[in-house]
């Protein structure tokens, strides 16, 4: 739901707009600015609150802040121009809300930055998606799925919420489920976001790592994951090809570059880079969502 869409402009072929021309144009109206986004929290509060109920709320709601936060102070600490984050109230949507969107302007300065600002939205998301899971989980009751109604549906287990609902739950009965919790759906909500944002597509947050890993090689991993999944959505869960035609219309597959390419990013950045793409496969249900129990 942490929509990365909005994190960076879409590429363009020159790279980005001029940082002095986006400072300008957003200091004329910052006040109205912050109220927008303010309103914008609060609905999205009310939204996700008539949703799930109030704990599931804070959960959800805590995660998005936290995961946008991480994006937009990294940025500033780069001196790159960062708005603060623009949440999407959205009743209709299975999670009360399509997330949360910041927007940057100016070239990032070389692919240090851009690690380190495309891997803390994650990075800080997590902090607080894994705690919420485990509590949730072990708040969660086990019912038998006969007793689960048809407007009910069932989340898709990536494998680590396997994991840890094996760690406190145990080897399930045959013919039950975890009945989960509002905070334990918070933090499934929470890890999804994750693992989506943690693509290795584009200009998603694992495309920023991507980038800053391997440079113009990027393109390569980009076309392949994007096969990859086109081929699994049309043979298995035709719902990832709406996801998979907003990766292409609105990042074409391909990343701007930064101001200085030749800085390298250091092994230590090499291997986080890695263990976050590692993180994603872990974290990835590879069907996310289905109607009835």
């Amino acid at each position: 739901m942490s929509s990365p869409f909005g994190d960076f402009p879409p590429f363009n072929g020159r790279g980005t707009e001029p940082t002095a021309l986006y400072t300008q144009q957003q200091s004329g109206t910052p006040l109205r600015i912050l109220l927008i986004q303010v309103l914008l929290f609060v609905l999205t509060v009310i939204s996700t609150t008539l949703a799930y109920g109030p704990a599931y709320s804070v959960g959800l709601m805590s995660i998005l802040l936290f995961h946008e936060m991480g994006h937009y102070l990294t940025a500033r600490y780069y001196g790159v121009p960062a708005t603060l984050p623009y949440f999407i109230p959205f009743p209709l949507s299975p999670f009360g809300t399509f997330g949360a969107v910041i927007k940057m302007r100016g070239v990032i300065p070389n692919r240090k930055a851009l690690f380190d600002i495309g891997i803390m939205g994650p990075a800080l998301g997590v902090v607080v998606a894994l705690p919420a899971t485990v509590i949730g989980i072990a708040l969660s009751k086990v019912t038998q799925t006969a007793q689960l109604g048809q407007n009910t549906f069932s989340l898709g287990d990536s494998i680590l919420f396997s994991l840890i609902t094996r760690l406190i739950h145990g080897p399930l009965p045959e013919g039950s489920d975890i009945l989960l919790h509002p905070i334990g759906f918070a933090g499934w909500a929470g890890l999804f976001v994750t693992a989506l944002n943690l693509v290795p597509m584009g200009q998603l947050d694992g495309g920023h790592i991507v980038y800053a890993l391997f440079q113009k090689k990027s393109a390569v991993v980009y076309r392949v994951v994007f096969l990859i999944f086109a081929v699994f959505a049309i043979l298995r869960q035709r719902q990832w090809l709406f996801f998979l035609a907003l990766v292409l219309i609105l990042t074409r597959l391909q990343h701007p570059p930064t101001m200085d390419e030749g800085l390298p990013i250091g092994n230590k950045r090499f291997i986080f880079g890695i263990l976050a793409l590692l993180f994603f496969v872990i974290t990835f249900p590879p069907t996310p969502m289905k109607l009835g129990p």
